[in-house]
């Protein structure tokens, strides 16, 4: 689990918008950019290349 204090410091590297924290799936949400960055070791993976895209039933879902 991340630590409350990292995640609100923590925006997106490429739009600076703000994360979704998904604890289930151990996973920072940018919903402007439609990515998905990792949480590997409760340590949060901030690269690009390593985010996956978030399907539309994702962006549908979702939850603040």
């Amino acid at each position: 689990m991340l630590d409350k204090k990292l995640l609100a410091i923590l925006a997106c590297p490429l739009c600076k918008g703000p994360l979704y924290y998904d604890q289930a799936a151990a996973e920072l949400l940018c919903y402007g950019d439609s990515l998905a960055y990792p949480i590997r070791d409760d340590i949060p993976v901030m690269l690009d290349n390593e985010a996956r895209t978030l399907t539309l039933e994702e962006k549908e879902n979702r939850k603040q």
